[in-house]
C-alpha cells in the first residue's frame, strides 16, 4: 500500500492510499481530514467539504491536479502539500527556494564511493562530496579503530568513572556528576540545548560537507562513538538527508556547537530535514522516506557528534577550492586586459622573476608568457603598437606577477593548514584506545582555521581591487584610447559606466569584510570558555569576499571582451582569442544599451565553473612543455619546477594528442 506524507497548516500527516483507486483530491481532502481530527476546534472548519485547497509537491513545487490519481503522478513515500486557499505560509513550514530547485533537478544519486579513514582527504574530495558527485563507506582500519575506541567508553560506564562529558555535565557543569541512569538523556539534552543557531540554513552542498567531514572525523577513532551509530550517520549521508543547519551561532570554541547540534538534531529525527526527495520536511519523516531510523544516541555519542572546527574547516575548503579557481582565472582576464589596452609583455621576462623567485609570482609570470608570448601565439594587437613610444605600463599590468603571486601563495598557505584540520581530531575528551583512557585538551578551539581563513579573506580581496582598477582603465577613454565606457554614440548609451561602479562597490564592501574576525574574542558559558576564535564568521565572510573577487573579475572580463570589438578586425593570441569566443557563446557584444546584470551573472557562472580556465589551459600546458623541455618528468609523478607543479597527465601528451585537444 502506498504512504505519502503530507503537510498540511505546519503539520506532517502520513496517509495510506489505496493502489489505484484514490485521487489527489481524495488525499488531500485525507490528510485536511487527519489535520482536523487532531484539533479541538477542528481547526477552524466546518467540515471537510468546506475546505477550498490546491495541492502541490514538496520537490520541485509543481502544482497537481485533482483529478489525478496518486499513483500516476506521486512516488510511495512522495512528500506533498495541501495549502489552504487564503491561508498565509506556516510560520514553521520552509519553502523550497529557487536556488533549491536548481539543486533538485541537478542532483543524481552517486554510484561511486570515497573511502575515509580519517586521515587521507583533500580539499577537492570534501567538495566533491559537498557536490553529491560520491557516497561514503569507512576503510576497515577505520572500523577497528572505531570499535577500541568504543569499547574505552564502554569501560567508564561500566565502571562509573567520573569523565567529563560522559559522566558529567558540560561546560560550567563539569564537576556535576550525572546517574548511570540519566547518560543516554545527558546526550540528547546536549543536542537539544545547543541547537540555538540562527540564521538561513546552510546550502544542501554546505551540510553535506559539513555531514561528511564529521564523519572523517569521527572515522579517526578518537571520538568515541559506536560503529553502529557511525554507520546510520554514514546512511544518511548517502541518502541525502540533510539536517537544517543555520549558518549563525558559533563563536569557534568549543568548536562548532551550534551548526552541529543541529546537524546531530536531525540525525535524531528532530527539527527540520532536507533531501532531493521530500524537500524540507520534519526529520523524522525525511529519515523514515529512505527506510532510515532515528539514531539514539549512548553515553558520550552526542559530545562525540557536535564537539570540533568541522564548520568552519568545511566552509574553508569551499573557499579555498573557489579561491585557487579564480587566482588562475584572474591571469587569463588580466592578460586580456593587457591585450586590449595595448601593453607590453617585457614585464613578465623570466629573468625578472628569477631575481626575486616567490613561488607564486614566478608562476604568475610564467603564465602571462604562455598566453602573449607572440612568437609562440602571434598577436595581431601586439604587432599593431610594437614600435610604439611606450616604455612601461601602469602598476595594474606591469605587477600582476607581484600581486596576483602572492595570492597564489597565500591560498597555497592556507590549504596547508585547511588539509592538515579536515585530518585531525578536534574532539574534548580525546579517547585514545591505546592508552585505555580519556584525555581533556583543547584540539576544538578553532584559532587555525580561522587565522588562516582571514589571511585567505586579505589575500584574494587584492585580485578585485587590482581589477577594479583595470575596469577603470578599459572604461577610461584617456587611459584605453577607446570609446568611454566601452559603447558607441556615448550620452545616448551608458555603456559599462554603472558595471564599473559595481565592482567599485563589491571591492569597498570587502575592504570591510576583510578585517579579520579572528582577532575578537568574547568569553563565554560563565568564562569557562574565556577565550574563542570566531572562526565560523571568518569562513563565512570568506567565502563572501571570494564570490565578490569572482563578480569583479566577471566584469573585467565582459569590459576586456567589449574592448576587443573596438580593435578588429585585429586578433588577439589563440588561447585569449578562445577566452574571447568562450565569453561571446553567452554574451553577445554591446552594440547599445540593455539589461547588464544577467551578462554578468553568466559570466560569473563561467568563473566559478572554471571554464575560462579549462579553455585556456591546454595552451598553458603545451607552452610549458615546448619551452621548458627539461621538465618532461621519467615517472608518472607530480614534480616541482621553480614555482610551478606539473601534473604527469599534462606533461605527458604527445603534441599531436595536444593539438587534438586545441
Amino acid at each position: 500500500m502506498p504512504r505519502y506524507t503530507v503537510h498540511v497548516r505546519g503539520e506532517w500527516l502520513a496517509v495510506p492510499c489505496q493502489a489505484g483507486t484514490n485521487t489527489i483530491r481524495w488525499l488531500g481532502e485525507e490528510a485536511v481530514r487527519r489535520y482536523m481530527k487532531n484539533k479541538p476546534d477542528n481547526g477552524g472548519f466546518a467540515s471537510v467539504e468546506a475546505v477550498n485547497f490546491f495541492v502541490r509537491r514538496c520537490k520541485g513545487r509543481g502544482l497537481l491536479d485533482h483529478d489525478d490519481a496518486t499513483e500516476d503522478v506521486l512516488e510511495d513515500n512522495e512528500f506533498v502539500e495541501v495549502v489552504i486557499e487564503g491561508d498565509a505560509m506556516s510560520p514553521d513550514y520552509i519553502p523550497s527556494q529557487p536556488d533549491e530547485i536548481y539543486t533538485y533537478s541537478k542532483y543524481r544519486e552517486p554510484g561511486k564511493y570515497i573511502s575515509l579513514d580519517g586521515d587521507n582527504l583533500t580539499t577537492e574530495d570534501l567538495v566533491s562530496l559537498g557536490k553529491g558527485l560520491y557516497k561514503i563507506k569507512l576503510t576497515p582500519q577505520a572500523e577497528a579503530k572505531v570499535r577500541q575506541s568504543r569499547e574505552v567508553i564502554e569501560s567508564i560506564v561500566k565502571e562509573q568513572t567520573v569523565v567529563y562529558g560522559i559522566t558529567t555535565g558540560f561546560g560550567k557543569f563539569a564537576r556535576t556528576v550525572i546517574p548511570n541512569s540519566k547518560l543516554k538523556e545527558l546526550q540528547v539534552n546536549l543536542v537539544r540545548s545547543h541547537s540555538a543557531g540562527v540564521g538561513k540554513p546552510l546550502s544542501p552542498e554546505r551540510s553535506r560537507m559539513l555531514l561528511a567531514l564529521r564523519i572523517n572525523v569521527l572515522a579517526k577513532g578518537y571520538s568515541g562513538i559506536s560503529l553502529e551509530t557511525l554507520q546510520q550517520v554514514i546512511d544518511a549521508f548517502n541518502a541525502s538527508c540533510l539536517p537544517y543547519i543555520p549558518e549563525k551561532g558559533t563563536v569557534g570554541a568549543s568548536g562548532d556547537l551550534a551548526p552541529l547540534s543541529h546537524l546531530a538534531l536531525g540525525l535524531i529525527g528532530e527539527g527540520k530535514m532536507w533531501s532531493p526527495k521530500s524537500g524540507w520536511a520534519d526529520a523524522k519523516y525525511v529519515l523514515e522516506a529512505h527506510g532510515l531510523k532515528p539514531i539514539t544516541l549512548k553515553p558520550k555519542e552526542g559530545l562525540a557528534l557536535i564537539n570540533g572546527t568541522q564548520m568552519i574547516t568545511s566552509l574553508g575548503c569551499e573557499a579555498v577550492e573557489r579561491a585557487s579557481a579564480i587566482a588562475r582565472q584572474a591571469d587569463i582576464v588580466a592578460a586580456l586586459t593587457l591585450e586590449v589596452l595595448k601593453g607590453t609583455t617585457k614585464a613578465f621576462d623570466t629573468d625578472i622573476h628569477s631575481v626575486r623567485p616567490h613561488r607564486g609570482q614566478m608562476e604568475v609570470a610564467f603564465r602571462f608568457r604562455s598566453l602573449l608570448d607572440s612568437d609562440h601565439h602571434p598577436s595581431e594587437i601586439a604587432e599593431s603598437h610594437r614600435f610604439c613610444d611606450r616604455v612601461q605600463d601602469a602598476y595594474t599590468m606591469r605587477c600582476c606577477p607581484q600581486v596576483h603571486g602572492v595570492v597564489n601563495d597565500t591560498i597555497a598557505f592556507v590549504k596547508g593548514i585547511i588539509t592538515t584540520e579536515i585530518n585531525s581530531a578536534t574532539d574534548n575528551p580525546m579517547v585514545f584506545a591505546d592508552r585505555g583512557e580519556t584525555v581533556s585538551g583543547g584540539n576544538f578551539h578553532g584559532e587555525y582555521p580561522a587565522k588562516a581563513l582571514d589571511y585567505l579573506a586579505i589575500g584574494v580581496h587584492e585580485l578585485a581591487a587590482i581589477s577594479e582598477r583595470r575596469i577603470e582603465r578599459l572604461c577610461n577613454p584617456s587611459l584605453s584610447e577607446l570609446p568611454a565606457f566601452l559603447v558607441t554614440e556615448g550620452g545616448l548609451n551608458s555603456g559599462f559606466m554603472i558595471a564599473h561602479c559595481t565592482a567599485a562597490a563589491l571591492v569597498s564592501e570587502n575592504k570591510a569584510l576583510c578585517h579579520p574576525s579572528s582577532v575578537d574574542s568574547l568569553s563565554t558559558s560563565a568564562a569557562t570558555e574565556d577565550h574563542v576564535s570566531m572562526g565560523g564568521w571568518a569562513a563565512r565572510k570568506a567565502l563572501r569576499v571570494i564570490e565578490h573577487v569572482e563578480q569583479v573579475l566577471a566584469i573585467e572580463l565582459l569590459a576586456a571582451c567589449q574592448g576587443i570589438e573596438f580593435l578588429r578586425p585585429l586578433k588577439t593570441t589563440t588561447p585569449l582569442e578562445k577566452v574571447y569566443d568562450l565569453v561571446r557563446s553567452v554574451v553577445r557584444p554591446w552594440m547599445k544599451d540593455r539589461f547588464m546584470a544577467p551578462d554578468i551573472e553568466v559570466t560569473h557562472r563561467l568563473l566559478v565553473d572554471q571554464e575560462v580556465w579549462k579553455v585556456a589551459e591546454p595552451y598553458i600546458e603545451k607552452y610549458k612543455r615546448e619551452h621548458i623541455p627539461e621538465s618532461r618528468p621519467t615517472s608518472p609523478t607530480a614534480f616541482s619546477l621553480g614555482s610551478l607543479m606539473v601534473n604527469d597527465k599534462c606533461v605527458e601528451q604527445e603534441d599531436n594528442d595536444v593539438q587534438e585537444k586545441l
